[in-house]
């Protein structure tokens, strides 16, 4: 209902769907409340260890910093206070992780993407990894219902003398509830730069006409659950050697390549929980490896 001191002619109260002209129009995830929330935070390394320079958090989302005693700030969580994301919402991330940073940013939950009218979910993400950081960034699985829409971009800038670990990943449906996606749209991107130059981007696309062809071998092969994760940092034709050894390990297809400066590593399982383990392992073996860093399974993933 307009206002009452507008022109009469506008203070008909046609329903959601109606229009002036008497005629119903679809329903569209405009017409419904939307949530907008975006966490920001800004890190800094000192004597005592990882340190919150600036935090910024709009609802739903929330940042906590889960601490054991009275030991620095090894890891921050985000959370979406909402319980999921549907159509027309839109959640911003971003990290900044200034000189001498080590941190591992996770999620609280796997995130879920529910069904939408015709509208897309926004999901932004920003990292920046400064001279010196150590930056971790390993969400949980963002699930993904038959027929949502999703859209979301990974937004990464590096610089020499940093070193960062980055994880996306997806499901296509919740395999124990028997559920499939037969249709949908998603667009998942990446954009890397090094110093203000682009370095590396991609993107996995699928649209209501692909869905029905996403078994074949040529493209997921029957897996639902997809993954990609990135790597920049020192020593690298060593570090890709050493993925390579992991990936036969791991229970899941998985295969890595260097590009740009990067490491790209691409998972794919059959069920999420194949996944999960895998990610677990590589995760694990690769923290052996470095020794005491970020880039580790984050305690968030066991809660």
């Amino acid at each position: 209902m307009f206002d009452a001191t507008s022109p009469s002619h506008l203070t008909r109260d046609f329903g959601p769907f109606g229009s002036p002209d008497g005629c119903r129009r679809s329903p569209s995830d405009k017409d419904l409340q939307r949530a907008k929330g975006s966490g920001r935070i800004i890190l800094s390394g000192s004597e005592n260890g990882t340190r919150i320079m600036d935090i910024f958090q709009r609802s739903p989302i929330r940042i906590m910093f889960p601490r054991t005693g009275c030991g620095a700030i090894e890891e921050a969580v985000f959370v979406n206070t909402s319980g999921g994301i549907a159509g027309g919402d839109r959640l911003d991330s971003s990290v900044t992780a200034l000189a001498h940073t080590s941190i591992a940013v996770t999620s609280q939950a796997a995130e879920k993407v529910y069904r939408a009218l015709n509208e897309p979910a926004h999901i932004a993400t920003k990292l920046k990894a400064c001279e010196a950081a150590k930056l971790a960034w390993l969400p949980q699985e963002t699930i993904v219902f038959d027929q949502a829409r999703l859209s979301r971009e990974t937004e990464i800038e590096v610089s020499s003398g940093a070193e960062l670990l980055a994880l996306e990943w997806l499901v296509l449906g919740r395999a124990a509830h028997g559920e499939q996606m037969v249709g949908g749209h998603i667009t998942d991107s990446w954009r890397v730069k090094k110093e203000g130059q682009l370095i590396w981007a991609d993107c996995f696309r699928a649209t209501n006409e692909m869905f029905p062809h996403l078994h074949r071998k040529s493209l997921l092969s029957n897996c639902n659950a997809i993954g990609t994760l990135i790597y920049f940092g020192p020593h690298l034709e060593a570090r890709l050697d050493f993925f390579r050894n992991i990936a036969h390990s791991l229970k899941c297809y998985c295969a890595a390549t260097s590009v740009g400066g990067l490491i790209i590593v691409r998972f794919a399982a059959k069920v999420s929980s194949d996944l999960r383990l895998a990610l677990c392992s590589f995760l694990e073996q690769f923290s052996r490896e470095l020794g005491p860093s970020p880039f580790r399974v984050p305690k968030m993933w066991s809660c």
